[in-house]
């Protein structure tokens, strides 16, 4: 990886770091992005325990993609660092990742259900619910779990590329969410949009459960909102302006 090129990739990880606490997604540190440089087979990570109101980009550190190894940082990496390796090694499409205990998303984790989808906000970004793991093993946790922990969305998945892209999320049982998408900072609004449908949908659920069943929404309609942000036919949204010269 060029140096300016690890520039940048940095300044987006700890931007999107940095957007975790004002999106209200994390308690104390309970959070983390990373990014990814595939051509140079490295990423960068949040440091283990380090506050957002201390984190510098200096602190960031850079993982080896091929076997975990730090690169460079002279900070330990989350804890969860192996949870994205695992990620980027099965889902090349993927070039960032978040992870949150955000408290709704959180909510159906715990209660191994997945988000569902019960309207238009929800399908704008995720074709489908937002699915749950099952249960890591005694021996899953008893080594390697936070790589194990990866490797049991993508089991969840059934190393689904397609899926993958098309709902950028999944709900860790008992755990939380992981979130990812093309960059640091999608998988970042990826995950914002995750603790938004799962707060929206535990008020439906429970509006749902004082006024009578709740309805599933017609599927015409939530592949629409779906299409019209992704895909080949999508029209949601303008270019980046150009900035006046």
């Amino acid at each position: 990886m060029s140096e300016p090129n690890l520039k940048d990739l940095r300044r987006e990880v700890l931007a999107a770091n940095l957007r975790i606490p004002e999106a209200g997604l994390a308690t104390l540190t309970w959070g983390n992005v990373s990014g990814v440089d595939r051509d140079a087979g490295v990423f960068v990570i949040k440091p283990s325990g380090v506050s957002y109101a201390d984190l510098a980009e200096d602190d960031l550190v850079v993982v080896a993609l091929e076997d975990g190894r730090v690169v460079d940082g002279r900070l330990k990496p989350s804890t969860d660092t192996e949870t994205h390796r695992c990620l980027y090694r099965a889902f090349p499409s993927i070039g960032g990742v978040t992870h949150t205990h955000s408290r709704h998303a959180v909510a159906f984790a715990q209660a191994r259900r997945p988000i569902p989808v019960l309207g238009t906000t929800h399908a704008d970004t995720f074709n489908g619910p937002v699915p749950v793991t099952a249960d890591l093993t005694a021996e899953q946790c008893a080594q390697n779990y936070e790589y194990n922990t990866g490797q049991v969305i993508v089991a969840l998945l059934d190393g689904d590329r397609r899926r993958a892209d098309e709902v950028p999320g999944a709900l860790v049982s008992r755990h939380g969410p992981f979130t990812w998408g093309a960059t640091a900072t999608a998988a970042l609004e990826n995950a914002i949009v995750c603790e938004a449908v799962a707060e929206m949908a535990l008020h439906t659920l429970a509006l749902g459960s004082r006024l009578g069943a709740t309805s599933e929404p017609p599927g015409h309609l939530l592949e629409r909102h779906f299409t019209r942000k992704h895909g080949p036919d999508a029209y949601y949204g303008n270019a980046t302006r150009a900035p006046k010269g």
